[in-house]
């Protein structure tokens, strides 16, 4: 697979690289949002709309006040421009996009909406895992942006892209050969394994190959993996992040949970509590790892042993949560 593009659909073409390696906002990058749905003026907008579309399609950075967008007709169009225009400002208010990033999550500034960061999310690991060519750790990374189908399908532990499910599923109900056949959709798609793995790069934004998390494959590692490169991509700081299989009443001084449903986990977990089977069951990897002898790193913790969590929600999804990997870690603060 070396050499290869993948997640084009990412935009990282959009982006010029800094010095440093990081992503620069440029004219053509803020055009892709004035391209979306949700601020393309419909036929039926006002002139203050389909001017301010126009000016910004002409001068992407254009300063625009909030008397200009008061005047637009209707409510959701200025909503949509106010939220546009906020995030753009927060964009290039910084030397790259990483740096926008870190300001974001760390800070955890409100009102941000969860596709730009998504979007933003996705663009940021094109960068960071460029000339990576194990197919099984990009997979893994899909998890950063894509919220996963988890499923438990002849013993192994599947994780699928929810929307590649939800189209899937679409298309069975459309079937009646595949609504005759039945069975779990994700038992219909393909399963990356050595064999199919060099297919990665080319059917990467189509997000449909099936990655098996269960122990005794690669998966728990590539997950490790790719958390790791995205931490020391963001902050410089490389933590290892080593697979284990049961928790055993570790004696940590932090922990790192991969999602919502992890800090839950782990909250239990901090405060002497033991796990009941259901709680257990949800459990999808853990992972020890020590924080790193770093001046980036709070003094008390360097060096000490830590605890990362991943699990699934109780509607089987696996929601990554790629800042908690950034915001859920002893920085010192102003360290990035």
């Amino acid at each position: 697979m070396t050499g290869c593009d993948f997640w084009v659909a990412s935009g990282h073409h959009l982006l010029d690289r800094a010095d440093g390696g990081g992503l620069v906002v440029t004219d053509t990058f803020l055009k892709a949002y004035l391209a979306r749905p949700e601020l393309v003026p419909p036929d039926e907008a006002c002139p203050v709309e389909r001017g301010l579309h126009q000016a910004l399609l002409d001068h992407p950075r254009l300063a625009v006040s909030v008397e200009e967008i008061g005047h637009i007709a209707d409510e959701d169009a200025r909503e949509n421009f106010t939220l546009f225009l906020a995030f753009r400002d927060r964009l290039l208010a910084h030397p790259t996009l990483e740096a926008a990033y870190r300001a974001l999550v760390t800070q955890r500034i409100a009102g941000l909406p969860p596709l730009f960061l998504q979007q933003l999310t996705h663009v940021i690991a094109r960068n960071a895992f460029d000339g990576v060519d194990d197919p099984f750790v990009l997979r893994a990374a899909e998890c950063l942006f894509r919220t996963q189908k988890v499923t438990f399908h002849e013993g192994a532990l599947l994780l699928a892209d929810a929307e590649a499910i939800a189209l899937h599923e679409h298309t069975r109900a459309h079937s009646p050969l595949m609504a005759m056949l039945g069975g779990p959709a994700v038992s219909e798609l393909d399963v990356l394994n050595e064999t199919n793995a060099g297919d990665y790069a080319g059917r990467s934004d189509a997000h449909d190959f099936v990655f098996n998390l269960g122990q005794g494959t690669r998966g728990r590692a590539a997950l490790g993996a790719a958390a790791q490169r995205w931490i020391a991509h963001l902050t410089g700081v490389d933590i290892a992040f080593e697979p284990v299989e049961r928790l055993r009443g570790e004696n940590v001084a932090w922990f790192l949970p991969f999602d919502a449903a992890a800090t839950q986990i782990g909250n239990r977990v901090w405060n002497g509590e033991s796990l009941d089977a259901a709680s257990e069951a949800q459990i999808l990897a853990l992972y020890r790892f020590r924080l790193p002898e770093s001046a980036a790193i709070e003094g008390r913790y360097r060096g000490r042993q830590a605890l990362a969590i991943a699990a699934v929600q109780g509607d089987n999804l696996f929601v990554l949560k790629a800042q908690n990997l950034i915001a859920g870690l002893p920085f010192v603060p102003g360290a990035n």
